[in-house]
């Protein structure tokens, strides 16, 4: 058979050229091989030189923004989950660590969940402000020197500007303090009645700084919370309400029975049976007085029904005293009988003077 003219071989590249493009790759980039990849992608040796700024350094810094959002929103689930509680009457796990204030007789009797809620939910708060703001600093601090900022004079300008404010900002700094333990220890709440010394009143608003209080007379008081010595809360767990009532000369055991029967019968009504934590009780004669024997009765209430409860409970115990025929026999013992006739010794009108046997005693005019 005839077989057509044969193909010239196709030539290969010599061991010359090899050399020379190589050397050339070498020169251009030297070991660094992104460089002799790309000078291989594109013959471009301007690009080849720049990979690293146009492709490693922008992956590097995106990689640390997305480090940095991913590590913070971690941290801020996390958080979330332990201020967070599985039930209405469970306690937050970041709680868990604490001492309750709240006594266990006290707790049974009134639990509030909500206001574990709302602290749990603060102090959260603040620990997520304090993850943000830590994360992204050292994002900040790693994109600078990315971008060729030398950081040691700036880390020794921080410092030394962190110690200046440290010295006159004490007291911001003391108040910030001061309010992360108030709010850990759980010393007050909005809606609290307080005394902070001056200011007595109801809390309207807490911070980590100011804390302010409404007092009966409306003014408003911004109180930094360094400046707060002690706390007097009137508001947590429970209430003793204490009524001193007078009885004059009368049978003191009678006075109790009928005191402790109205006590009894007004904690017992249905209107009022929540608010109390234990049955109210008549201890029976506090102070002897001039007047008489004093009885005093006490109850222990909720924390919110202490003013209802001492209003009605006062109510009741003097209806009690009214009824029972205590009251008018307390007025007359209280009365000084007196006779009809004047005293010789009685002062006699202007125009007429006084006889010798009707002059005072000791014979003064």
């Amino acid at each position: 058979m005839l077989l057509g003219p044969s193909l010239p071989p196709s030539p290969s590249p010599s061991a010359g050229a090899v050399e020379s493009a190589t050397a050339a790759i070498t020169d251009a980039c030297g070991n660094d091989a992104l460089c002799k990849q790309v000078f291989v992608w594109t013959q471009n040796q301007w690009l080849a030189n720049s990979s690293y700024v146009i492709i490693i350094k922008p992956l590097r810094v995106i990689g640390i923004i997305v480090v940095a959002m991913l590590i913070r929103w971690l941290l801020h689930r996390a958080i979330t989950r332990l201020t967070a509680s599985t039930s209405r009457a469970a306690m937050p796990a970041l709680l868990k660590p604490l001492k309750e204030r709240v006594a266990e007789t006290a707790e049974d009797a009134q639990y509030i969940p909500e206001r574990r809620r709302q602290r749990a939910e603060a102090i959260g708060s603040v620990l997520r402000s304090f993850v943000s703001a830590v994360v992204f600093t050292m994002a900040a601090l790693l994109l600078m020197g990315e971008f060729g900022f030398n950081l040691a004079p700036l880390l020794a300008s921080a410092g030394i500007v962190g110690v200046a404010l440290g010295f006159g900002a004490q007291s911001l700094v003391k108040d910030l303090i001061a309010g992360l333990f108030m709010l850990l220890e759980d010393q007050y709440g909005v809606g609290d009645t307080v005394d902070l010394g001056e200011a007595i009143g109801v809390v309207e608003s807490v911070g980590l700084r100011i804390t302010t209080v409404r007092d009966s007379r409306g003014v408003l008081w911004y109180i930094r919370n360094g400046e707060i010595v002690r706390v007097g809360n009137k508001s947590q767990g429970w209430a003793m309400v204490v009524i001193d009532i007078p009885i004059g000369f009368v049978n003191s055991e009678e006075a109790i029975n009928v005191l402790k029967g109205a006590a009894i019968a007004i904690a017992e009504h249905p209107e009022h049976q929540t608010e109390f934590i234990e049955p109210p009780d008549v201890v029976g004669v506090e102070q002897l007085t001039v007047d008489g024997a004093v009885i005093r009765t006490i109850a222990k209430t909720t924390a919110d029904s202490q003013a209802t409860v001492q209003r009605e409970l006062r109510r009741t115990l003097n209806e009690a005293m009214e009824s029972s025929g205590l009251s008018g026999r307390i007025a007359a013992s209280r009365m000084v009988p007196r006779s009809s006739v004047p005293p010789p010794w009685y002062t006699a009108p202007e125009n007429s003077s006084p006889s010798i046997g009707e002059q005072p005693p000791g014979g003064a005019a």
